[in-house]
């Protein structure tokens, strides 16, 4: 298994745990996160991250996500997530790899497709 296929796995059991141990296996103590890739302040810290890691977004969200590229120090990720009834995104991440495995700095570059409702 790739390290950005390892680190996929945790992160989504972070997700979908939200136990703060579960967070803290994928970042380091130093990790910035960008919500946005243009955060002027990201998240900076575990503590930080931890403090404004996403609150549930939704029942039962679906999502397809997958190692789009990588090497020993970046890994891209890309896919989509759905959350029924509210919304639906396209989703590339950026995660910046510190020695360990854990992300030293993770960016999310993610676009709100459209819903049927908006099409009409």
């Amino acid at each position: 298994m790739s390290r950005t296929r390892e680190w996929l796995d945790g992160y989504i059991k972070a997700w979908e745990s939200e136990k703060p141990d579960d967070v803290r296996a994928v970042f380091t103590d130093d990790a910035e996160y960008f919500f946005r890739p243009d955060d002027l302040e990201p998240a900076r810290g575990i503590d930080a991250i931890l403090e404004s890691w996403p609150e549930p977004e939704g029942a039962n969200p679906r999502y397809d996500l997958d190692v789009l590229i990588e090497d020993d120090r970046l890994g891209i990720i890309t896919g989509h997530v759905e959350y029924p009834g509210d919304s639906s995104w396209v989703n590339l991440w950026e995660v910046h790899f510190a020695p360990d495995g854990r992300a030293k700095k993770f960016v999310e570059w993610a676009k709100k497709t459209p819903s049927e409702s908006d099409v009409d």
